[in-house]
């Protein structure tokens, strides 16, 4: 048995809290967001950070296990069932309007955790299976067109002003989000109306999965609405939009404040090196993210399964983990008061990597 898998079963104590939150009422609905805002980033506090990388030997057997990957399929049908459940849980006429609240939460940090996190992960596969598999549960949060942008737009366009999802330093996050949301959704049609014209495919037909997205996302409302009606319908859209915006907040701190240069002379950017990404190494983030927090390394190497991402020590380190910084991000001046220091004591040995 790989016993340095199964920590990654953890992730499984997501859609465990969630359930609660969705099932008991009064505060217990916002359960999910105090495991996910309190307990987690107090966890990352109290434990050590760990840079330790696996040896060659260890990466070439890890890479060949199906167990890595197999956690993350079952992630698939949990949130499905989550997210049917979050429907159910509305219909309950007794509900009040703060339990209602905290059912919504509950079902956004479900979205951010599993569905975008896993469905992030699973879209760098190359097989179909695990495309269609990342296509349903980004179809959960309403952000199916992710794949495509986040592919094709932002891996290649990250830490440059070409990409929406690069904050500046400087930049508050509420205007960042806006300007994500709207400028991966623009990108992902741009990118898929260049792709059809150098297949020479026609813009409106089946082969445009930028349509094939629209319609399957807009099917999934009608039949909500159909069966629940507008109101939960309308919560639902809530939940889901929270989840996406959860990953815009990760987009925020994962590249805050570092750019890429442009050569003298040159047109294109340099290469993507793990300097252009934050990394974390506090460990409970990176075993409930499947190791996105080492973000750096995904970055630099794109096609590297989870289990095997690396610590570098020239990419610059999050003070706290995802969760605490993600806190902290929500109050745009103290975030900057954390990591501004943070920034410049990396500029001294870095000077060229920073805006």
């Amino acid at each position: 048995m790989n016993f340095r898998a199964l920590k990654y079963l953890s992730v499984l104590t997501v859609p465990i809290i969630v359930l609660i939150g969705l099932t008991f009422r009064g505060w217990w609905t916002f359960f999910p967001l105090f495991y996910a805002y309190a307990f987690i980033p107090f966890l990352e506090i109290v434990i050590p950070n760990s840079e330790e990388n696996l040896s060659k030997a260890e990466e070439e057997i890890a890479k060949e296990d199906p167990i890595y990957d197999w956690m993350l399929y079952s992630i698939v049908p949990a949130q499905v069932f989550v997210m049917c459940y979050f429907i159910y849980s509305l219909t309950d006429p007794s509900l009040t309007g703060f339990e209602t609240v905290g059912r919504i939460a509950s079902y956004g940090i479900s979205c951010g955790v599993m569905a975008i996190n896993v469905g992030h992960e699973l879209g760098h596969r190359k097989s179909w299976a695990e495309k269609f598999m990342s296509k349903t549960l980004l179809t959960t949060t309403l952000y199916t067109h992710f794949i495509i942008e986040h592919n094709y737009g932002h891996h290649k366009n990250v830490s440059t002003d070409d990409d929406p999802a690069s904050a500046k330093k400087g930049e508050w996050l509420y205007p960042f989000m806006i300007k994500s949301v709207v400028g991966s959704y623009k990108s992902a049609w741009e990118i898929e109306t260049k792709r059809l014209k150098r297949a020479n495919l026609p813009f409106f037909s089946v082969y445009n999965e930028m349509i094939r997205f629209t319609l399957l996302i807009v099917g999934m409302l009608l039949a909500i609405f159909s069966i629940v009606g507008a109101k939960i319908t309308l919560f639902y859209i809530i939940g889901a939009s929270l989840g996406f915006l959860f990953l815009e907040t990760i987009n925020y701190i994962e590249h805050y404040g570092l750019r890429r240069k442009k050569k003298a002379g040159k047109k294109f950017y340099e290469k993507v090196q793990p300097h252009h990404s934050w990394n974390s190494n506090h460990p409970v983030g990176r075993i409930l993210l499947f190791e996105l927090t080492r973000h750096s390394d995904h970055h630099a190497n794109a096609s590297r399964k989870y289990q095997v991402l690396r610590h570098f020590d020239e990419a610059p380190q999050m003070p706290y983990g995802y969760p605490g910084m993600m806190l902290l991000a929500y109050f745009p001046p103290l975030y900057f008061k954390v990591i501004h220091p943070v920034i410049e004591r990396y500029k001294e040995t870095n000077p060229d990597v920073l805006a």
